[in-house]
């Protein structure tokens, strides 16, 4: 392990000698903000329909508190490697650190609709570099064979965070106040700033590329514009509506300009260099749809089991915990391993556990019994780590260091792209599902129904008096809502596929042979 080079004193650089025990303080300080950052991307879910009425939005719009977190995150990682080249990358991180956890407090006082989602969406800004540099931070730390372990911990933080996310919220709200699922980052926040500003080292910065900030503009413009129809889709009636067209004209349009410009121009916004390399470009289409899959999920089981099962916000929070634990147990087994196994079986072994977990899901009613509710989520958390270890190192194998922050940025942009769009693929699917299974139960509920008036029983559902009109609708919408989430589960087995055929895709590689061969043209 070399020792880093120190820069000028100034408020940001501060004369100091890089020693093993401040190296461990460093890294658990970039970790744990790593967390925290992941950590919010669901936190919020189980605190969801109390936030729905302090904050008066719709069943559809207060999943823009999670949405519009995510997107901006991955809008904002774009240009994460060009700021870390030109202002360093452990001053990009403490930034982010301060202003993710400014803007947490603000969130936690937000008083409407419109104030969460603007503090939302610079907190996702402020938190989109932590991730990228932090493995990038890492990465750089630790040699070839010592980097299986260390990027199954951080592997293990990453996909902990938004799965351990609903059980923590589920605590705070139900022994506090949903506004602490975002006032608990401001501790952390504070003394993760004071860890890395006294303890984290980084080389004198370099002469930093140029970047391609119409590019960059491009792309983010396509993002917002297709989130923001995906989002509104369901209230606007989609393509009846005059907004949504216009949405979808601007993502196209962004989105062709981009591919153009990129191209055509000199420097374009994604390194051409990096989609040279096969092993990343296949590391870059499993982690969307493992992004996918993994938020998705995470925001469809709360409200199923809150809203249809009838748990307190605790309890789901304690249901969600078994996926967790699925993934810590299963990443520290595999983080053992992969560098002398064969990646693709594990990857393969970890898809068609997940394959399973979906289809079982599929079936689920709110009589599902807790054990088995906690078992399939266990499993489905073993098969999530068995795919995440594996495809990091796979993607960064043959990458050279020098391109290991950008290459890290567009990864996590891929991730959140992946998990903005399950989101509100999922969120549509259910409400669509949801009208339609309400229009189809709700043609045998009429007045010419002899099942609604033979008996005082049944005429509390008849829809000839106001109160049994009322009572059916209630039921009906319930019925609905029990084959809407089956329905959206099954839809989540058909969007698992792809990763177990992008895996059968993939080519031998000896993650051990092939990591130090971009360890040597670096140097």
């Amino acid at each position: 392990m070399s020792t880093t080079e120190t820069a000028p004193a100034s408020f940001f650089h501060a004369p100091r000698r890089d020693t093993p025990l401040a190296l461990r303080i460093a890294i658990t300080c970039v970790m744990v903000g790593m967390f925290m950052q992941m950590l919010d991307s669901t936190i919020a879910n189980v605190a969801l329909p109390y936030m729905q009425g302090s904050l008066q939005a719709s069943r559809d719009q207060i999943t823009w508190v999670l949405t519009s977190y995510i997107i901006a995150s991955a809008i904002m990682t774009g240009p994460i490697g060009w700021l870390a080249a030109r202002f360093g990358r452990r001053e990009i991180f403490l930034v982010s650190l301060i202003g993710f956890t400014t803007t947490s407090a603000l969130c936690g006082l937000a008083q409407n609709l419109d104030q969460m989602v603007i503090f939302r969406l610079l907190q996702g800004a402020f938190g989109a570099a932590l991730s990228p540099l932090s493995q990038a931070i890492i990465l750089d730390r630790y040699p070839i064979e010592r980097r299986g372990q260390i990027m199954a911990v951080w592997s293990a933080v990453i996909m902990l965070g938004p799965i351990l996310g609903p059980t923590l919220g589920g605590f705070l709200t139900d022994n506090y106040s949903w506004r602490w699922v975002f006032y608990v980052n401001v501790p952390i926040g504070i003394l993760c700033s004071i860890g890395v500003f006294f303890f984290l080292f980084e080389e004198k910065l370099r002469k930093p590329p140029e970047f391609d900030w119409y590019g960059f503009a491009f792309l983010g413009l396509a993002l917002g514009a297709l989130q923001l129809a995906l989002d509104r889709g369901t209230d606007q009636d989609w393509f009846n509506s005059t907004e949504i067209v216009s949405e979808c004209v601007i993502a196209g349009t962004a989105l062709y300009l981009f591919i153009v410009h990129q191209l055509t121009t000199k420097h374009p916004f994604v390194n051409p260099d990096l989609l040279k390399d096969r092993n990343y470009v296949s590391g870059l289409f499993l982690t969307f749809f493992v992004g996918l899959l993994l938020l998705a999920t995470s925001a469809l089981l709360p409200p199923f089991l809150q809203n249809l099962g009838g748990y307190s916000v605790l309890d789901t929070g304690l249901l969600l915990a078994p996926r967790g634990v699925g993934t810590m147990v299963s990443m520290v087994f595999v983080g053992r391993i992969v560098l002398r196994t064969d990646p693709r079986w594990l990857m393969g072994l970890g898809s068609l556990v997940l394959l399973w977990s979906m289809w079982e899901m599929s079936g689920w009613t709110p009589a599902i019994g807790s054990g088995t509710l906690a078992f399939t989520t266990f499993i489905q958390g073993i098969a999530m780590g068995f795919i995440f270890v594996p495809m990091n190192m796979y993607t960064y194998s043959t990458l050279a260091q020098s391109y290991r922050t950008d290459g890290s940025s567009m990864l996590n942009l891929v991730r959140n792209v992946g998990s903005a769009v399950g989101v509100s693929l999922t969120t549509t699917v259910l409400s669509s599902s949801t009208q339609v299974n309400y229009n189809q139960l709700a043609e045998h509920a009429s007045p010419f129904n002899r099942a609604l008036g033979q008996n005082a029983a049944s005429l509390m559902l008849g829809p000839q008096m106001p109160f049994g009109a009322e009572n059916l609708s209630n039921m009906i919408l319930g019925q609905s809502l029990i084959i809407s989430y089956e329905n959206t589960f099954l839809f989540m087995f058909y969007a698992s596929m792809p990763v177990l055929m992008v895996i059968l895709t993939l080519r031998k590689t000896n993650l051990l042979t092939a990591g130090q061969a971009p360890q040597v043209e670096a140097e």
